[in-house]
């Protein structure tokens, strides 16, 4: 097992570096401290070389891009992912205000949140595991949410090859706490899409939304729709039966309730698999949440799939979004002196 950093390239005037962990069957994942990126996640294949499991690109500037930007690809979204409606939100009684970045609501922490700050980061590693541990402190002043959060990302790459996201906030003041990862996802070395993918989820509803991606508070079944992945099924049946329907996306853009896998059966969340390869990864998390996002009309150039809709998909697992509107949704808030502990596991399979 290793671990080595090398310079990425420069953002804002400073270093972005790339920390590799590489276990003791060749299989590595790679980070940057810019934004928390989860770069790679790289595994080897039939013809003596690699797969990168995750879409990725070999330099900073194909992140930081305006045109891809939005796409938030890989990285660590927080204080809060998904939408929170009209920037607003009440914790306690005591209500709040935050600037809206994408139309009239707030999206993945706002404009100048954790997926754009720069971490600090250290490294650890046993016999058993490797360890990047990012960790920074955001106030009111970079991102107009009320506290200090100090945020700490742990990835973890075991020697079983599977691969631990932890997330741990603490505040000085009542803020929100709800992170998540926004990696994409294309298991296959050469097909272009993720049509051939296979999606199973852990999941029976799926949230109404309205006409800006916010959630009405009600729950639909899955079953009978193009939202029932309760038996594996093709993705590419799936994207050509939303189209069938004429969703104005043109794909998955959607919030599933998903059984969260600490119960008592773990049962993972998701399990996707690329059926011309046979690459498996199952999903673990331990919140009700499940955005799965197939990069519909999407045409980012510079990584490692060719730009095109449906290149890659993203599965963030988190709390519900929206929850203080929906508080039956759970519970999103973080308070001084209760830290939160939120956890993210994949298991891969060849």
């Amino acid at each position: 097992m290793k671990i080595e950093n090398v310079k990425f390239g420069s953002y804002e005037d400073r270093d972005v570096i790339k920390y590799t962990l590489t276990n003791d069957n060749g299989v590595s994942i790679s980070v940057l401290n810019f934004a928390g990126i989860w770069q790679a996640y790289m595994v080897p294949n039939n013809e003596g070389g690699q797969v990168n499991l995750l879409l990725g690109a070999d330099n900073i500037e194909a992140y930081v891009n305006p045109n891809n930007a939005p796409l938030y690809v890989g990285r660590i979204v927080s204080r809060f992912g998904g939408r929170i409606a009209k920037g607003q939100f009440d914790i306690d009684g005591n209500s709040y205000q935050i600037p809206a970045n994408e139309g009239d609501n707030s999206l993945h922490g706002g404009a100048n949140g954790l997926s754009q700050q720069f971490y600090d980061v250290t490294t650890s590693q046993d016999q058993e595991k490797l360890q990047v541990i990012l960790t920074t402190t955001i106030g009111t002043a970079v991102d107009q949410l009320p506290g200090n959060e100090t945020v700490k990302i742990t990835y973890t790459l075991d020697n079983d090859n599977g691969v631990t996201i932890d997330f741990d906030g603490q505040t000085d003041a009542k803020t929100l706490f709800n992170p998540t990862t926004h990696a994409y996802w294309n298991l296959s070395g050469e097909a272009k899409t993720i049509q051939g993918h296979v999606l199973t989820l852990n999941s029976t509803y799926h949230l109404e939304l309205d006409d800006e991606k916010i959630p009405t508070g009600r729950k639909l079944l899955n079953k009978n729709t193009p939202f029932d992945f309760s038996h594996p099924t093709v993705m590419g049946t799936a994207l050509q039966e939303m189209q069938e329907q004429h969703v104005p996306e043109g794909g998955f853009d959607d919030i599933f309730v998903v059984l969260p896998s600490n119960r008592l059966a773990h049962e993972p969340v998701a399990t996707l698999m690329d059926a011309a390869s046979g690459r498996k990864i199952k999903m673990y998390s331990d919140r009700n949440g499940l955005v799965v996002y197939t990069a519909n009309g999407q045409h980012a150039d510079g990584f490692n799939r060719p730009a095109g809709q449906w290149f890659a998909m993203a599965m963030e697992g988190q709390t519900l979004p929206d929850t203080p509107h929906h508080p039956q949704f759970g519970d999103i808030s973080l308070r001084p002196g209760y830290p939160q502990h939120y956890q993210i596991h994949y298991d891969y399979f060849a």
